[in-house]
């Protein structure tokens, strides 16, 4: 199992790269770089390149309709080549919110988006010249749409792979079924090992039956806050106003992607009312409905033997890569954290 990390995206950035050297020691396997509506993702990722040697390194995630498939393509091959093969492609829709509130962008149909995206960038590092008639994307451009003078082009450079491992951020049945049929690796949120199959399996082995045995086996990439001791509980809380945040606001009532997993889970009643008080502006409240249940099973926080057994359930369940935030006081205790669960891990 893999040892992952986020970086926070809202600030203190060079600080935080210049700590990922201890993390990378401590034997970090990979790091992943967020895209709101904040710094891009783009130029950070450089930086982390040029700052760490064997650390792996993910967008996680670039939205798909801020960026065109090719340029999505040749971001992905360019930072491939500075970090001398580390990088993976981590591809999201976002939501209506922050495309059409930020980018100006109508949020259409993500599903179909998704897949052209991946079969358009997989054309472009194999240097063909790129031609593709899909539904949402036509490359080149169609006379009647342009001046006419579009013509197939092939990447200039040779990339350091001409297959870049995608992962797709992905949580509705759909999106999920063809993140196992089409990616290398999967990444939902509030991933709960004991209710994954319940929620999950169908999509996975529908998208699985026709996945290409080149592609290998899919990562699951599981998300988690991590803390270790007998006194660590009060961590837990940590989580509360993000989980209200996107149960409750990440979205309009009827659309919003992370109430409708909450009420898959079997949390109906609390989605519906924490949703319902966030909206009003009354988020403190909002987020002491979140369900103790929910926080433990989604977190990483307890006893040593607590977190191994939480480790060993993900596992059963398939996940290959956990992707922790480790919580703590000092710089050091978070770099310990990080060693301890590589060791738990293995």
């Amino acid at each position: 199992m893999r040892i992952g990390m986020a970086l926070n995206y809202s600030g203190g950035f060079k600080e935080t790269v210049a700590a990922l050297a201890d993390y990378e020691r401590a034997g970090l396997d990979i790091v992943f770089v967020a895209e709101a509506y904040s710094f891009d993702a783009v130029s950070q990722m450089g930086y982390i390149a040029a700052k760490t040697e064997r650390l792996q390194i993910a967008s996680g995630i670039l939205p798909i309709y801020s960026r065109t498939p090719a340029l999505l393509a040749m971001t992905a091959a360019g930072l491939d080549y500075v970090s001398d093969g580390r990088f993976t492609l981590g591809l999201g829709a976002s939501g209506p919110q922050v495309i059409e509130g930020f980018h100006g962008v109508p949020y259409t149909a993500p599903l179909g988006r998704t897949r052209e995206v991946i079969e358009i960038c997989r054309q472009v590092w194999r240097r063909e010249r790129v031609t593709y008639d899909g539904r949402h994307y036509t490359i080149p451009l169609p006379a009647d749409q342009g001046t006419g003078l579009g013509k197939p082009l092939k990447l200039i450079n040779h990339p350091v792979r001409d297959r870049i491992p995608i992962v797709v951020a992905a949580i509705g049945p759909k999106n999920v079924e063809l993140s196992a049929e089409l990616a290398e690796g999967w990444e939902p949120i509030f991933y709960v090992p004991e209710k994954a199959a319940d929620v999950w399996g169908a999509s996975l082995a529908a998208g699985r039956a026709r996945r290409d045995p080149a592609l290998g086996e899919l990562d699951v990439i599981a998300q988690a806050p991590l803390a270790i001791g007998d006194d660590v509980s009060d961590w837990l809380e940590l989580g509360r106003p993000m989980a209200a945040l996107y149960i409750g606001g990440m979205g309009a009532r009827g659309k919003n992607f992370y109430n409708d997993l909450a009420r898959r889970y079997g949390y109906e009643k609390e989605a519906e009312q924490i949703q319902n008080l966030y909206l009003d502006g009354r988020k403190d409240e909002a987020a002491a409905l979140v369900p103790d249940e929910l926080l433990h099973r989604t977190s990483l926080i307890g006893p040593e033997g607590h977190v191994r057994e939480r480790l060993q359930a993900m596992r059963e369940s398939g996940v290959t890569t956990v992707n922790v935030s480790p919580l703590a006081r000092t710089h050091e205790e978070r770099v310990r954290l990080i060693e301890r669960v590589r060791e738990l891990a293995a």
